[in-house]
């Protein structure tokens, strides 16, 4: 499996975004230096989908299998992308709280400690629906692994479209989100536009 060991900071500074979106709360104090360079109209493009790519963790064949299903889909294709990168499992369980950062919700999801419907899903790709029921398996809800995760994620908002039971560690899908819900900086219309060529 191919793994991005790029330098999460530095990543964000080359892009211009912050790494709290991806649940980092370190700041990098170097600057970018670009002496003024003109970005042409393909150079936004590209960065906009590699912000997508970078903040959801995904690579580029998936990322434009997403693509093409968001195609085929009702609606505007640049809102259904998001939409469905936002319903993959390891992102909601980041947006429960469960995960500090999306990387370790991936983890958890491929460590097995994830139940969707009370059945054990280990893909962090894994599509979930309106009306799933997420939860931490029993045996790991006691570890203190989650005790610290949820010291750290207790401030953060859970989306209107997910209900997060802290207690249990459980959670659900109460619909699927609108593309107002969704609070990633990425311009998705120029990804459309990329991938349109």
């Amino acid at each position: 499996m191919a793994v991005n060991r790029v330098p999460v900071l530095k990543r964000c500074r080359s892009l211009g975004l912050d790494p709290i979106y991806l649940g980092i709360d370190k700041k990098s104090n170097r600057e970018l230096k670009r002496a003024n360079k003109k970005v042409s109209e393909y150079g936004l493009q590209l960065r906009e989908k590699q912000k997508a790519k970078f903040i959801y963790g995904v690579l580029e064949k998936p990322f434009r299998n997403y693509f093409k299903k968001a195609q085929k889909m009702q609606g505007m294709a640049g809102e259904n992308l998001m939409i469905l990168l936002e319903l993959r499992l390891d992102n909601v369980i980041y947006r429960l709280g469960y995960g500090r950062t999306r990387k370790e919700a991936r983890q958890i999801v491929d460590h097995k400690h994830v139940l969707v419907n009370g059945k054990c899903v280990n893909i962090p790709s894994y599509l979930v629906k309106a009306g799933d029921v997420i939860e931490i398996r029993e045996k790991s809800k006691g570890s203190q692994r989650y005790k610290d995760i949820l010291e750290v994620t207790e401030g953060r908002l859970v989306p209107e479209w997910l209900e997060a039971d802290h207690e249990n560690l459980k959670g659900s899908v109460k619909q699927l989100p609108v593309r107002e819900n969704i609070d990633v900086p990425v311009n998705e219309m120029l990804i459309v536009e990329l991938y349109s060529k």
